[in-house]
C-alpha cells in the first residue's frame, strides 16, 4: 500500500522529528499535519475522560449498559468543561502543580477541582431551609481544606 511520509522537524532543536503517515499519498503535507493536530486535541480529551470520569473503565456486563454509560461520561466531561468556563477568571487559573512539574494552564483535573469548589461554596445548595433565627452557626468549609478536598475527591 502506498504511504505517503511527513517529517515533521522544529527549526530550534526542542523537539525531536516526528513522522506522520497517511494511506493516501496524493494528499498535502499541510492537511496531514492538520488532521495530526485536530486528532490530538480528541485523543487528550479521550485521555483526559478516562483518567477522571473513569471511561472505558465501566463494570457493567452488557453492550447495551456500556453504549448508555460512556455518551453520558463524555457530556458529563462536556458539562464540567462549560461550567469551568463559566467561573470567574481567579477561579478558573488555580493550578495544581508540584515544583518538578511546572503547568502553563489549566488541566481538566484542574477544571474537575475549580467545580467542585464553587458547587461546594453554593449556598444554594444547603441541606436545609434557611432559618432566621439559628441556634448553631452553619458550617463554611475552610478554604485550604476546600482546595484539598476538591482536588483528592
Amino acid at each position: 500500500m502506498p504511504i505517503r511520509w511527513v517529517l515533521v522537524r522544529d527549526p530550534e532543536s526542542r523537539f525531536a522529528p516526528q513522522a506522520l503517515l497517511c494511506t493516501e499519498p496524493m494528499r498535502e503535507p499541510t492537511q496531514i499535519v492538520g488532521w495530526f493536530v485536530r486528532r490530538w486535541t480528541i485523543e487528550v480529551t479521550f485521555q483526559e475522560a478516562r483518567a477522571h470520569l473513569g471511561v472505558e473503565t465501566q463494570r457493567q456486563w452488557s453492550d447495551t449498559a456500556i453504549a448508555r454509560t460512556t455518551p453520558c461520561l463524555l457530556a458529563l466531561f462536556s458539562i464540567v468543561t462549560l461550567l469551568a468556563a463559566r467561573l470567574s477568571v481567579r477561579q478558573r487559573r488555580r493550578v495544581a502543580a508540584a515544583a518538578w512539574y511546572p503547568k502553563p494552564r489549566p488541566t481538566f483535573a484542574d477544571a474537575l477541582a475549580a467545580v467542585r469548589c464553587a458547587i461546594w461554596h453554593e449556598r444554594t445548595l444547603a441541606t436545609s431551609p434557611r432559618r432566621r433565627a439559628r441556634t448553631k452557626p452553619r458550617f463554611r468549609l475552610p478554604a485550604p481544606w476546600a482546595y484539598a478536598l476538591c482536588h483528592a475527591a
